[in-house]
Parts: structure tokens; C-alpha cells; sequence
């Protein structure tokens, strides 16, 4: 009997120091008692002081306490946003697949398509790219095709959207970096004489990417790598397509692109 009751006096010491931390907890809290418009507003107020942590945190807030309704929408868009703006890209895409999974029919739907591009357009473009103006065609390239794809969908399903001409440019341009990105590769292979590989790569970025700019370098390379492996015929077959299709190509009489002294194409983005 002594034994229960020792039991239930501890059982009642541990209830009542947890309840004591919950309301003290409750009353350091304080967004206690705000409403969501003002949960909101504060989280808008700290986004445009750029701190992205207390923004989220009033995010959190507002979607656990009100999770219906517009406002607990617009929370769960503006933290991938947020996510986005501070560098967190893992997280931002985290956020923006949950809000597509959860709301297909969303009215602003199209942004989170289009903001799930822009995270992967700008993948790894940090301090270290931008001091280096590394081209865009020398990064990992499948953050390049996911945004591709991202902005391919908003521009096919929603072609209407505010968003859809941004998203058309840079379609343009990423379609631009996927081609260089393969002529880079063949560029390398034919400088160090692997030939074929240098032929095979040009290849791939004649045959899917026909209207991007590199496709004349490509033509170069693989003319020059067939001639170098003796096939004449492969060689001329793709001078002819060179010479066609750029009349007044200056590669085939100084091997170098023509505008590789000029600012980059790339460049525009940055």
C-alpha cells in the first residue's frame, strides 16, 4: 500500500513540474494569443529584413496553430521561399514538392513550379561560381536538367502565367548551357586525343540541341576528330553540314570560336 501510494505522490511531483514548464514555456512565447493575419505579417516583416530564422520560425507558427485556410497556404509557399533565399536549396525543393503534393489545384500553383526551377537554376551559383564566372556548361549537369524540366512543365500547363515568359528565356538559355556543357566535354576529349569520344559527344549535342550556338563548335569537332581517325567521309559530311549551316564560321580557318574573347553568353544571368 505504502508502495502505490510513494507511486502516485512521484506521478503527481512529475505532472505538476511539467505542467509548471508548459506555462512557463507558454508565457515566454511571444507570438501567444496573435492572430494569424498578425503571424503572418510579422514573418513578412522579417523576410524583408532578410532574417530568413525568425520568419520561419512565425511560418511554423502560423501553419501549426490556424493549418486551414488561405493563410496556412500562403505560410507553406512562403517558407520554400524563404528556404530559397537562404541558400537552403535541399529544403526549399523540400517545401515546394509538399505544397504541389498538397494543393495540385492551387490558384498559385504555377509559382511553386516556377520557383522550383529558379532553386535549381541556381544550384551551386555561390561566391566561389561567382568570383570564378564559371560557365554554367561546366557545372554537374542535373541541376541544369531538373530546371529544365521545371520550366518546360509551367510553360506547357500554364502558358498563360505571369511567369511563363521568364520561364521561356530561360528555357532558351538552358538548353544553351546543356549544349555547351556537352561540346565542353568534347572540347576536352579532343585535346587529350580521344577522338572518338571527342566525335561521339559532339554528336549527342548536334542531335539534341540543333538551334543552340554550340552546335557550330560541335560540327568543327567532330570534323576534325574524324579526320584525325582517317574517316573522310564522317569528316566530310560534317564539314558540310559546318560550312551550311554557318557560312562565315570563322573555326574552320582558326580553330577557336569567335566570340571566346568576348563576354560569355552565360554571363547575362549572373
Amino acid at each position: 500500500m505504502r508502495t502505490h501510494f510513494l507511486k502516485f505522490i512521484l506521478a503527481a511531483i512529475a505532472l505538476s513540474l511539467s505542467a509548471c514548464s508548459i506555462l512557463q514555456s507558454d508565457s515566454s512565447d511571444e507570438t501567444r494569443g496573435w492572430s494569424a493575419n498578425k503571424l503572418y505579417a510579422e514573418s513578412r516583416t522579417e523576410m524583408a529584413a532578410l532574417n530568413y530564422e525568425k520568419a520561419l520560425d512565425y511560418l511554423g507558427k502560423l501553419e501549426s496553430r490556424y493549418p486551414f485556410g488561405t493563410f496556412a497556404q500562403q505560410a507553406q509557399m512562403d517558407v520554400a521561399y524563404v528556404h530559397y533565399r537562404a541558400g537552403d536549396q535541399a529544403l526549399s525543393l523540400a517545401a515546394i514538392e509538399r505544397f504541389i503534393k498538397l494543393h495540385p489545384d492551387h490558384p498559385n500553383v504555377d509559382y511553386m513550379y516556377y520557383l522550383r526551377g529558379l532553386v535549381n537554376f541556381n544550384d551551386r551559383a555561390g561566391l566561389l561560381d561567382f568570383l570564378s564566372r564559371q560557365d554554367p556548361s561546366e557545372r554537374d549537369q542535373k541541376a541544369l536538367r531538373e530546371a529544365f524540366e521545371s520550366f518546360k512543365l509551367l510553360v506547357e500547363r500554364f502558358p498563360n502565367s505571369i511567369y511563363a515568359p521568364d520561364a521561356s528565356d530561360r528555357l532558351a538559355y538552358l538548353l544553351n548551357a546543356m549544349a555547351e556543357h556537352e561540346v565542353h566535354v568534347a572540347r576536352y576529349y579532343y585535346r587529350r586525343g580521344a577522338y572518338l569520344a571527342a566525335a561521339n559527344r559532339a554528336q549527342t549535342a548536334v542531335q539534341n540541341f540543333r538551334q543552340a550556338p554550340a552546335i557550330e563548335e560541335a560540327l568543327w569537332i567532330m570534323a576534325r576528330s574524324y579526320d584525325a581517325m582517317g574517316m573522310t567521309q564522317l569528316r566530310d559530311d560534317a564539314d558540310r553540314v559546318l560550312r551550311a549551316n554557318f557560312p562565315n564560321s570563322q573555326l574552320t580557318a582558326t580553330g577557336e570560336r569567335p566570340d571566346k574573347a568576348k563576354s560569355a553568353w552565360w554571363k547575362i544571368w549572373q
